[in-house]
């Protein structure tokens, strides 16, 4: 049975802020940041933003992609996400409610750091392919949290991504042809009950954490596939900057022009769960029949998943059914200064 994405879609926040306006305020040298990280500047979400409702608006991209998918047919909803609203009630239940499902359905809300979003996509396309749910649901979706100050702060971002699985062959626009995984206990990253804000072991987040992890893992899938890096027409790994990814990727053996298309964290930021899934719907939004696409992501603590993703005849009919990948992030920025951006992230807190 071929399994694969029937339908995919993305949202990004129009607010944004510019690197140099954060290192304005806390006296570092932006300039020394734009080329140690390679980002510019970053999604911010609004006041009425949060993962649910991008999740929402990023599953009706789907659905409006989906050739007629009725949500009454979807039987599982997965949201992977480090920023669920509450800390006890589900995210996915909201999202299920708000886009039509019927209460017959599976729901959960994942957590695995920045790897929490293709978590879902895994468990969403496993249940299509044992039969158990005609369609089902994989959500990556984040508004991330750094400190004021921190260099966390210069990524942390905002967006979503979903993507439903199902098995009827005339919908599919992506076959998933194969999936690995690699985990193993690293702690480069993490946040207690109640903090507020994650903390992060320098030291362990380069090489031991995030090469090492993301190597490894597609490493694995090209070797259980079969495949080679010339044989991808696509490459997307975890975006904590724009450094990373491009990175990682050319030490794999993959080109600039492979790498590029998903390439989005210099003007978006660490999206965190939804940094690699939102990666691949921009470069679903230009594929070709036949492409094949490698995805990889990274979540810290720490482990990487690996998809080989093939495009079929479909996608054209799809790509502009619902807002492109890239015309969010490009068109219609609002820019905040510091103060704007940091009462709406929460910076300032009153006295209790």
């Amino acid at each position: 049975m071929t399994i694969g994405i029937v339908g995919y879609g993305a949202f990004i926040p129009r607010r944004r802020i510019k690197l140099e306006e954060i290192a304005k305020v806390w006296g570092a040298d932006a300039p020394a940041y734009k080329r140690g990280l390679q980002l510019y500047e970053k999604s911010v979400p609004g006041a009425d933003e949060d993962t649910v409702t991008m999740s929402v608006e990023a599953t009706r991209n789907a659905l409006a992609r989906s050739g007629g998918v009725d949500p009454a047919d979807i039987g599982a909803l997965y949201i992977g996400s480090e920023s669920h609203p509450y800390a006890v009630k589900p995210s996915g239940t909201i999202v299920a409610e708000a886009i039509g499902a019927v209460p017959a359905l599976h729901v959960a809300d994942l957590e695995f750091a920045c790897k929490a979003g293709t978590e879902s996509l895994f468990i969403a396309q496993s249940l299509v392919k044992a039969g158990e749910v005609r369609y089902a649901v994989g959500i990556g979706a984040d508004t991330s949290q750094g400190a004021p100050g921190d260099a966390l702060e210069y990524s942390a971002a905002a967006g979503a991504s979903a993507f439903i699985f199902g098995g009827d062959e005339d919908l599919i626009v992506a076959e998933i042809v194969d999936s690995f995984s690699w985990t193993t206990d690293t702690p480069d990253f993490w946040r207690r009950e109640y903090m507020h804000y994650p903390r992060h072991g320098s030291r362990f987040t380069g090489e031991p954490a995030y090469f090492r992890h993301s190597m490894s893992s597609a490493r694995g899938m090209m070797a259980k596939a079969g495949m080679e890096p010339r044989d991808f027409a696509y490459a997307i790994f975890h975006q904590p900057n724009g450094k990373f990814p491009m990175r990682v990727g050319k030490k794999l053996g993959f080109t600039h022009e492979q790498l590029e298309t998903g390439w989005l964290s210099p003007w978006l930021g660490n999206t965190y769960s939804g940094a690699s899934p939102i990666g691949l719907t921009a470069v679903l939004d230009i594929a070709s029949p036949g492409d094949l696409i490698l995805l990889t992501s990274f979540g810290s603590g720490a482990g990487s998943d690996s998809f080989v993703i093939r495009v079929t005849g479909r996608i054209s009919e799809v790509q502009d059914l619902a807002p492109k990948t890239r015309a969010q992030l490009d068109e219609n920025k609002i820019y905040l200064e510091y103060g704007a951006y940091a009462k709406l992230r929460g910076k300032i807190r009153m006295a209790e």
